[in-house]
């Protein structure tokens, strides 16, 4: 399929004239000035390539490419253009970050040249693109699937916060929902690092020693750097670093770092976490919020004030649509929410109720339940 160009000028016949001599190796469309050119990329694009004249009324090139570098970043950017002056140049790559500048009247060779140089840029940046979100996505895979192996209760808490930053994002249409629901799906990676039997020393409420607690303590900062490795997750590193830190400052980490410095994810799991805690112990949605606001100093009081309005009722939202169900192992499926834990027949806990349950989660289910067995029925949520 030919590549896709965008041609943006003030004046249509230079743009039926770049239409005629291009449209045999591309797909071309154009624009008048700079505003109907955004319109385009906002309807029909993403372009390969935008090639924009300098002088137009209203919005001139650099402004228009700027606007460009924004809308469609992955578009490789060109400026053609009879007023060739050094300031015009200079501007046009500092902040329009044009891949060429050429002048008019321009060749067709030149013309031709140079796009076949953009559409090789453009490939190159896709594929680059491509590969890194794969890398991302398979990175984030293989720690979560990680952390329900190595700490299986840990991971049923970052699908619950997930399922809840989601419901949250969702109900303000909030643009970087999927930052929010990567540092609550990666909150809890730092359990990996930590041996068994100092969660186990924890959760059942033994005295630990300050060097104990500190490694505890210390856990989102562990998280944080196993992630800082992985591309494009630099803002989510640093909001599983500062998830327990206090609005005014307090907890870990022990910095400067307050108030509206903290990051906005960090903000939103330290209320989200704090409530499924309460709620955990057996308090009431209501009372729970009610204690959170006591809290002072504790929470950002306009993330609070949202949560509340998200999750004020006691049932979270969209279970209306999920049933219960009794299942068999057999029966067991990829997406369904457990209810029950999954226990071996000799009473060791294999997974806690609130995962939903992944590839590599009903795997390890059918290997116990061929090495020692596992006890039936399962109790499960299901969608209606």
């Amino acid at each position: 399929m030919p590549e896709r160009i965008l041609c943006v000028d003030d004046e249509a016949n230079i743009l039926a004239g770049m239409q005629r001599s291009l449209r045999k190796q591309y797909t071309v469309e154009t624009a008048l000035g700079g505003e109907e050119g955004l319109a385009a990329i906002r309807k029909n694009g993403p372009f390969a390539i935008v090639v924009s004249d300098m002088r137009m009324p209203g919005m001139d090139g650099v402004q228009f490419l700027s606007r460009v570098k924004s809308l469609a970043p992955d578009s490789v950017r060109m400026m053609l253009t009879g007023n060739a002056d050094r300031q015009t140049a200079v501007d046009a790559v500092n902040k329009g970050s044009i891949f060429r500048f050429l002048t008019k009247p321009c060749t067709s060779e030149d013309l031709d040249k140079a796009l076949n140089d953009g559409v090789t840029q453009h490939r190159l940046i896709r594929a680059e693109r491509e590969l890194l979100e794969q890398t991302l996505n398979g990175s984030v895979k293989v720690l979560t699937e990680i952390l329900s192996i190595v700490e299986p209760i840990a991971f049923g808490r970052a699908q619950i916060l997930r399922n809840r930053v989601y419901e949250f994002s969702a109900s303000y249409a909030m643009s970087n929902s999927w930052e929010l629901e990567l540092a609550a799906m990666l909150s809890q990676i730092g359990f990996v690092t930590i041996p068994y039997i100092l969660i186990e020393k924890s959760r059942s409420g033994q005295v630990l020693t300050s060097a104990e607690r500190d490694m505890l303590v210390r856990i989102p900062e562990i998280g944080s750097r196993l992630l800082a490795n992985i591309p494009r997750l630099d803002v989510v590193s640093k909001a599983v670093l500062y998830q327990n830190k206090h609005y005014d400052g307090s907890g870990f980490p022990n910095d400067a770092i307050k108030g509206a410095e903290i990051p906005y994810a960090s903000r939103l799991l330290k209320v989200i976490n704090d409530l499924l805690e309460l709620e955990e112990s057996g308090a009431t949605r209501s009372d729970s919020l009610i204690e959170l606001k006591n809290r002072v100093g504790i929470y950002d009081q306009l993330v609070l004030e949202a949560v509340s309005r998200v999750f004020g009722e006691e049932s979270p939202h969209g279970a209306d649509r999920m049933d219960c169900a009794e299942k068999k192992l057999h029966e067991l499926g990829i997406g369904m929410l457990l209810v029950s834990n999954i226990e071996t027949t000799n009473g060791q806990l294999l997974i806690a109720a609130g995962y939903r349950i992944t590839e590599t989660l009903l795997e390890r289910i059918r290997n116990y339940s061929r090495l020692v067995g596992i006890r039936e029925p399962v109790v499960v949520r299901v969608e209606r």
